[in-house]
């Protein structure tokens, strides 16, 4: 009974480490999708002329307070 209950518990451990090294892979992946994503808006504001993006950047803080504000 002693043994059953040992490979019981050495069973649930493996699962509940491939569960975790599962969720952090995925969680890696998200967090590059993020990383890609605001690369891509960093390199899109980068290719604006001074004007455009010091209009696009009041625009998005704008909006950023509004909602902020609940308006």
């Amino acid at each position: 009974m002693g043994s059953s209950r040992q490979i019981f518990r050495a069973v649930l451990l493996a699962a509940a480490a491939a569960a975790l090294a599962f969720a952090a892979y995925q969680l890696r992946e998200k967090h590059q999708v993020g990383e890609a994503a605001v690369q891509n808006i960093h390199d899109q504001l980068d290719a604006l002329d001074p004007a455009t993006r010091a209009a696009v950047v009041a625009r998005l803080t704008s909006d950023e307070v509004k909602k902020v504000r609940g308006h």
